[in-house]
């Protein structure tokens, strides 16, 4: 019996992509968006496809990137940012809150909204998944990016 499997690849449809990025904890926040564009370029997008939008934190995300997902012009949106846990309960909140909000912005507008966001023990662990190979995550979810608006497309009846 034979199987049809979809699934997307490394090629961007049309549209734009949006790098929304967190101001706080820069230091590893740059190195995150710095993997996203290695990422993206790897898939052959080229930077003037490209919008980087800066907020004050992850849990500012959530909303920047539904209103960007909602224009119809981006194929994806990342979402990128860097919680490292603290003496007080609110990593949970911020962490938790930027996950939620980040799902839900892809579930809400039908585009990928990709969650790049560390949620990290320590600022050794935070440098360590912004490295400068393919193990960084923000190139990590780059790929992911292209993957998903690909499979969407194809979904959609508009993809090879």
């Amino acid at each position: 019996m034979m199987r049809r499997s979809i699934e997307g690849d490394s090629i961007l449809p049309a549209g734009r992509v949006a790098i929304v990025a967190a101001k706080f904890n820069r230091y590893v926040v740059e190195e995150l968006v710095e993997g996203a564009f290695r990422g993206l370029r790897s898939c052959g997008v080229l930077d003037h496809r490209i919008d980087l939008l800066r907020v004050p934190g992850s849990f500012e995300l959530p909303l920047v990137a539904q209103r960007l997902a909602g224009t119809g012009r981006y194929a994806a949106v990342i979402c990128l940012g860097a919680v490292i846990r603290g003496e007080t309960d609110h990593y949970d909140y911020v962490c938790e809150g930027a996950a939620q909000g980040i799902l839900q912005a892809g579930l809400n507008t039908g585009v990928p909204v990709i969650f790049g966001v560390l949620t990290c023990e320590s600022d050794a662990q935070a440098i360590d998944r912004a490295g400068p190979d393919e193990t960084n995550k923000g190139y990590e979810a780059a790929r992911v990016a292209v993957e998903m608006a690909s499979l969407l497309n194809k979904i959609e009846g508009r993809g090879r």
